[in-house]
């Protein structure tokens, strides 16, 4: 009786040093697995918030494109008038023209409401309106559900990697519209010869967008200009010319009309 109990005592011992060494590699096991996932989060983000600025500039390009052509094709079918159309003379002097504000500030209302209509459809997931650009997926459903313009670009295109090309994960990138459309009536007249000039009348649209990347976003303006009218507009040669600048004026013989 006596030989038999340090016979199961040293059985019960043996047993309770194997239960703790695989205990002990257990937890040597999950708090390595754990650092390990610790690790590359961190990894992960730090190499996330070195690329950030590479992201927004990439998504910012992108945005552009797409905001540009949505307004391009929302004035695409409109014509260019005639400056003359825009143009009337004061009505106590036929040699002093001016232009017609009010067609003007028309058209620039018809170009603002085509331009607001075209974006709020884009951003409600048309695909109609949308730019077909390479390496660039639209999440539809994104849109449909009222998140802005949401679209997909592979890593290795947004960080302007050949090597990779299309490979690595895709990052989502979303903007909408802040506000409503800005625009202003820009004129431009370049003289040529005598008394000749080219005369351009447009508008200037802005537009405000919130870019949103994984982690960041920024705000920037996409401008575009819109030609309204374009012409050459001739006046009668003066019977007077002066060289410049301490020049003599000669008078031109010419017979003058009755």
């Amino acid at each position: 009786m006596f030989s038999r109990k340090p016979n199961v005592m040293f059985s019960r011992g043996r047993k309770r040093n194997f239960h703790a060494k695989k205990s002990g590699k257990s937890n040597k096991l999950a708090l390595f697995l754990l650092s390990f996932i610790a690790c590359i989060i961190l990894f992960l983000f730090y190499i996330n918030d070195r690329l950030l600025p590479t992201y927004l500039d990439y998504a910012e390009v992108q945005t552009y494109k797409i905001a540009s052509h949505v307004v391009t094709r929302a004035i695409s079918a409109k014509q260019i008038m005639n400056v003359h159309e825009i143009i009337e003379s004061e009505p106590t002097n036929s040699n002093i023209t001016k232009f017609n504000t009010e067609i003007i500030n028309k058209e620039r209302a018809e170009i603002v409401a085509l331009v607001k209509l075209q974006l709020e459809e884009a951003e409600k997931g048309d695909l109609n309106h949308l730019p077909e650009l390479d390496n660039v997926q639209y999440d539809v459903g994104s849109m449909e559900a009222g998140d802005g313009i949401v679209f997909f670009v592979p890593l290795g295109q947004a960080l302007n990697l050949p090597i990779l090309g299309n490979l690595g994960p895709k990052i989502p990138i979303r903007f909408h519209i802040i506000g409503n459309v800005s625009s202003s009536i820009v004129s431009d007249i370049t003289e040529f010869g005598i008394n000749n000039a080219k005369v351009e009348v447009g508008i200037q649209i802005k537009v405000n967008v919130q870019i949103i990347v994984p982690f960041a976003s920024k705000t920037a303006t996409v401008e575009q200009y819109i030609p309204v009218a374009i012409g050459i507009v001739q006046s009668p040669v003066p019977h007077i010319w002066s060289g410049g600048d301490n020049q003599p004026s000669i008078e031109v013989p010419v017979e003058l009309p009755q």
